[in-house]
Protein backbone atom coordinates (compact mmCIF):
# COMPACT_ATOMS: atom_id res chain seq x y z
CA UNK A 1 0.00 0.00 0.00
CA UNK A 2 1.41 3.40 -0.92
CA UNK A 3 1.30 6.43 1.35
CA UNK A 4 -1.54 7.80 -0.84
CA UNK A 5 -3.63 4.68 -0.13
CA UNK A 6 -3.11 4.73 3.63
CA UNK A 7 -5.82 6.46 5.68
CA UNK A 8 -4.60 9.42 7.69
CA UNK A 9 -4.64 9.03 11.47
CA UNK A 10 -6.18 5.52 11.42
CA UNK A 11 -8.00 4.34 14.50
CA UNK A 12 -6.14 1.61 16.37
CA UNK A 13 -9.43 -0.28 16.81
CA UNK A 14 -12.08 1.10 14.46
CA UNK A 15 -15.62 0.80 15.81
CA UNK A 16 -17.56 -2.19 14.51
CA UNK A 17 -19.98 -1.47 11.69
CA UNK A 18 -22.51 -3.66 9.93
CA UNK A 19 -20.06 -4.23 7.12
CA UNK A 20 -21.46 -1.44 4.95
CA UNK A 21 -19.99 1.60 6.68
CA UNK A 22 -16.64 3.21 7.33
CA UNK A 23 -15.87 5.85 9.96
CA UNK A 24 -12.72 7.91 10.49
CA UNK A 25 -11.86 10.85 12.71
CA UNK A 26 -8.61 12.43 11.55
CA UNK A 27 -6.64 15.66 11.45
CA UNK A 28 -5.51 15.29 7.82
CA UNK A 29 -7.57 16.36 4.81
CA UNK A 30 -9.54 13.70 2.96
CA UNK A 31 -10.11 12.97 -0.71
CA UNK A 32 -13.88 12.94 -1.27
CA UNK A 33 -13.63 11.53 -4.81
CA UNK A 34 -11.38 8.67 -3.65
CA UNK A 35 -13.78 7.85 -0.82
CA UNK A 36 -16.73 7.77 -3.24
CA UNK A 37 -14.79 5.54 -5.64
CA UNK A 38 -14.00 3.17 -2.77
CA UNK A 39 -17.74 2.58 -2.22
CA UNK A 40 -18.31 1.61 -5.84
CA UNK A 41 -15.11 -0.22 -6.75
CA UNK A 42 -15.90 -3.57 -8.36
CA UNK A 43 -19.64 -3.21 -7.79
CA UNK A 44 -22.41 -3.19 -10.37
CA UNK A 45 -25.33 -2.97 -7.91
CA UNK A 46 -24.75 0.71 -7.03
CA UNK A 47 -27.01 3.12 -8.87
CA UNK A 48 -26.43 6.25 -6.79
CA UNK A 49 -23.66 7.83 -4.75
CA UNK A 50 -24.33 10.98 -2.74
CA UNK A 51 -21.37 12.93 -1.41
CA UNK A 52 -21.59 15.81 1.04
CA UNK A 53 -18.55 17.85 2.07
CA UNK A 54 -18.90 20.38 4.88
CA UNK A 55 -16.45 23.29 4.66
CA UNK A 56 -15.18 25.84 7.15
CA UNK A 57 -16.67 29.29 6.46
CA UNK A 58 -14.80 32.55 7.07
CA UNK A 59 -17.84 34.14 8.76
CA UNK A 60 -17.65 37.32 6.70
CA UNK A 61 -13.86 37.54 6.91
CA UNK A 62 -13.74 37.47 10.73
CA UNK A 63 -12.72 33.82 11.17
CA UNK A 64 -9.06 32.80 10.79
CA UNK A 65 -9.64 29.18 11.82
CA UNK A 66 -12.09 26.88 13.52
CA UNK A 67 -10.54 24.56 16.08
CA UNK A 68 -12.36 21.26 16.46
CA UNK A 69 -11.79 19.10 19.51
CA UNK A 70 -13.23 15.66 20.14
CA UNK A 71 -13.22 12.93 22.71
CA UNK A 72 -11.14 10.15 21.06
CA UNK A 73 -12.95 6.85 21.04
CA UNK A 74 -16.29 8.38 21.98
CA UNK A 75 -16.52 10.40 18.76
CA UNK A 76 -15.77 7.35 16.60
CA UNK A 77 -18.27 5.20 18.51
CA UNK A 78 -21.05 7.78 18.21
CA UNK A 79 -20.45 8.32 14.50
CA UNK A 80 -20.35 4.53 13.98
CA UNK A 81 -23.70 4.21 15.78
CA UNK A 82 -25.26 6.79 13.48
CA UNK A 83 -23.77 5.18 10.35
CA UNK A 84 -25.10 1.80 11.53
CA UNK A 85 -28.52 3.37 12.04
CA UNK A 86 -28.47 4.80 8.50
CA UNK A 87 -27.49 1.39 7.12
CA UNK A 88 -30.40 -0.17 9.02
CA UNK A 89 -32.95 2.47 7.89
CA UNK A 90 -32.11 2.55 4.17
CA UNK A 91 -30.98 -0.09 1.67
CA UNK A 92 -27.42 1.22 1.42
CA UNK A 93 -24.63 -0.65 -0.27
CA UNK A 94 -22.12 1.47 1.67
CA UNK A 95 -21.59 4.59 3.76
CA UNK A 96 -18.56 6.59 4.80
CA UNK A 97 -18.34 9.33 7.44
CA UNK A 98 -15.09 11.21 8.01
CA UNK A 99 -14.79 14.08 10.48
CA UNK A 100 -11.67 16.17 10.94
CA UNK A 101 -10.29 17.69 14.11
CA UNK A 102 -7.66 20.34 14.84
CA UNK A 103 -7.39 23.85 13.43
CA UNK A 104 -9.29 24.11 10.16
CA UNK A 105 -8.83 27.16 7.91
CA UNK A 106 -11.72 28.75 6.03
CA UNK A 107 -12.35 26.91 2.78
CA UNK A 108 -10.97 23.61 4.09
CA UNK A 109 -13.03 20.45 4.50
CA UNK A 110 -14.39 19.53 7.93
CA UNK A 111 -16.71 16.61 7.32
CA UNK A 112 -17.46 14.09 4.59
CA UNK A 113 -20.49 11.85 4.23
CA UNK A 114 -20.76 9.45 1.29
CA UNK A 115 -23.70 7.10 0.83
CA UNK A 116 -24.24 4.51 -1.89
CA UNK A 117 -27.39 2.63 -2.80
CA UNK A 118 -29.10 1.00 -5.74
CA UNK A 119 -31.43 4.02 -5.93
CA UNK A 120 -30.95 7.76 -5.39
CA UNK A 121 -33.76 8.32 -2.89
CA UNK A 122 -32.12 6.09 -0.28
CA UNK A 123 -28.67 7.59 -0.89
CA UNK A 124 -29.96 11.18 -0.56
CA UNK A 125 -32.08 10.47 2.53
CA UNK A 126 -29.30 8.58 4.30
CA UNK A 127 -26.76 11.34 3.59
CA UNK A 128 -29.10 14.00 4.94
CA UNK A 129 -29.88 11.87 8.01
CA UNK A 130 -26.18 11.35 8.69
CA UNK A 131 -25.38 15.05 8.49
CA UNK A 132 -28.35 16.04 10.66
CA UNK A 133 -27.22 13.61 13.33
CA UNK A 134 -23.51 14.42 13.04
CA UNK A 135 -24.34 18.07 13.68
CA UNK A 136 -26.22 17.21 16.88
CA UNK A 137 -24.88 13.93 18.31
CA UNK A 138 -21.20 13.65 17.41
CA UNK A 139 -19.09 14.80 20.38
CA UNK A 140 -17.10 17.63 18.79
CA UNK A 141 -16.46 21.08 20.23
CA UNK A 142 -15.67 24.05 18.02
CA UNK A 143 -13.72 27.14 19.05
CA UNK A 144 -13.39 30.18 16.83
CA UNK A 145 -10.05 31.90 16.17
CA UNK A 146 -10.54 35.43 14.84
CA UNK A 147 -8.58 37.23 12.11
CA UNK A 148 -7.79 40.01 14.60
CA UNK A 149 -5.77 37.51 16.65
CA UNK A 150 -8.29 37.04 19.44
CA UNK A 151 -9.88 33.78 20.45
CA UNK A 152 -13.53 33.74 19.69
CA UNK A 153 -16.27 31.83 21.38
CA UNK A 154 -17.01 28.16 21.59
CA UNK A 155 -19.66 27.55 18.95
CA UNK A 156 -23.04 26.82 20.51
CA UNK A 157 -25.47 24.24 19.21
CA UNK A 158 -28.13 25.67 16.92
CA UNK A 159 -31.86 25.13 17.40
CA UNK A 160 -32.24 24.62 13.65
CA UNK A 161 -29.79 21.69 13.77
CA UNK A 162 -31.73 20.07 16.62
CA UNK A 163 -35.00 20.54 14.74
CA UNK A 164 -33.52 18.97 11.61
CA UNK A 165 -32.40 15.89 13.57
CA UNK A 166 -35.76 15.56 15.39
CA UNK A 167 -37.62 14.98 12.14
CA UNK A 168 -35.94 11.58 11.82
CA UNK A 169 -37.66 10.43 15.03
Amino acid sequence: MSKMDAPADPLPNPPPLRGRGKVRVQSAPFDAAAEARALTAGRTDVGAVVTFVGLCRDEGGTLAALELEHYPGMAEEEIARVVDEACARWPLTGATAIHRFGKIAPGAEIVLVVTASAHRAAAFAAAEFLMDYLKTRAPFWKKEHRTDGTSGDWVAAKDADDAAAERWG
